[in-house]
């Protein structure tokens, strides 16, 4: 149990920016607009021919960054998975620690809280990001959004519950996470289970969905999320990987309403195709592999640059980003976006289409550093061939 100090109430500010950059970054995100329509035709040319520019712009959270973090005790965290909620934008943080030795690496330190998220309406990130306010415990420090037991003896209790992504139906908020088994080498552990959280009023409070969970065995543990129309429906796309970062992507949907994201019967996963036909099965055992290879805390959202959907994630070190032509494929080759030689202990390269300048050549990004295990922000344009 660690005695908590409680500093200065964070204040709560907004980045006034001129209506021009107001209106380019807006547009150019698409935040708030209609969900991107999938075409099936798998013969479209891949476009993305590399990565140039990559800047490294602001630190967002804990010492010496941009925000005041320590106003609500937050001194290391990392992740940083975005969801847009009519104009705010919430940041999903992993484990969090309120105490930590300047000398410290990684998950260490006190007060640790398994999950916390700030808020923002910045809509410019080439400066980087402003946090107006937090989801705040009862003393005004950044609280949990759902606490892990933080067992860690590795007897088959819960060590944590981190955030992997999450996405918004109207004004209700969900967010996936993984109960965290064991901790084991580095890039891998094993999980419990993943499973839903929701709030009903603005990200105030939190509450499980229950009877909505995936078994921790399985490859439905860390998702990435979007909005796709198909069919003339709406749906919620999740994009997933087993837990650790040893695994490829299968990928799953479910109707773009709470009555489905609350029913697990109303889930269903990529099959294969028939011909150019996706197939769609009830069953989880029949999902199949739509991008092989060892994939790490992924992100996946559509471009309306390049005109094709663009996932990043880390592998082996570094961060990479692929080209897809439809949501299950075919994906293009890993192009490095972020290199581990640059940026050591580098993880969680995420991407939220409202964060796109330059007509969404240019892509900006959270990116994780496990020393000095805190949250970065990051931008780097997308090379299109003619």
């Amino acid at each position: 149990m660690h005695r908590r100090r409680r500093p200065l109430r964070v204040v709560v500010r907004r980045t006034v920016v001129a209506a021009s950059v107001v209106l380019a970054v807006g547009l150019a995100g698409c935040a708030g607009g209609r969900a991107p329509s999938v075409d099936p035709d798998p013969d479209k040319p891949f476009v993305l021919e590399g990565i140039s520019g990559l800047t490294e712009i602001a630190q967002l959270t804990g010492p010496d960054a941009m925000n005041d973090t320590a106003s609500v005790s937050v001194a290391g965290t990392d992740l940083g998975s975005m969801v847009n909620v009519g104009d705010k934008t919430f940041f999903l943080f992993g484990d969090t620690f309120g105490e930590r030795d300047p000398e410290s690496i990684g998950g260490q330190g006190g007060f640790w809280r398994s999950n916390v998220a700030a808020w923002t309406t910045d809509d410019d990130p080439t400066d980087g990001i402003d946090f107006e306010g937090w989801v705040e415990d009862d003393i005004g420090l950044a609280g949990p959004l759902i606490e892990g037991d933080h067992d860690a003896n590795g007897a088959g209790g819960e060590v944590t519950k981190i955030p992997t992504y999450g996405f918004a139906i109207g004004d209700t908020i969900y967010v996936s996470y993984m109960s965290v088994k064991f901790w084991g080498e580095p890039g891998a552990w094993d999980a419990n289970r993943s499973a839903l959280i929701v709030s009903r009023d603005d990200g105030t409070t939190w509450s499980p969905v229950d009877g909505v969970e995936w078994p921790g065995d399985s490859n439905f543990i860390q998702f990435a999320t979007a909005q796709v129309t198909e069919g003339g429906e709406d749906w919620i796309y999740f994009w997933s990987i087993p837990s650790g970062r040893f695994g490829g992507v299968q990928l799953m949907r479910v109707r773009a309403t709470e009555a489905a994201v609350e029913d697990q019967s109303s889930y269903s996963y990529f099959a294969g195709l028939d011909g150019e036909a996706p197939q769609w099965s009830d069953e989880m055992t029949d999902a199949e592999t739509i991008v092989e290879g060892t994939i790490g805390e992924l992100s996946v959202m559509w471009s309306t640059y390049l005109e094709r959907w663009i996932m990043t994630y880390s592998d082996a070190g570094s961060a990479y980003i692929r080209e897809g032509i439809t949501p299950w494929g075919p994906w293009g080759e890993a192009i490095e976006l972020v290199p581990g030689s640059e940026y050591p202990g580098l993880y969680s390269p995420y991407l939220n289409p409202r964060y796109v300048t330059e007509d969404g050549r240019r892509i900006h990004f959270t990116l994780s550093l496990w020393d000095p295990y805190n949250v970065f922000w990051f931008s780097a344009d997308l090379d299109r061939a003619d």
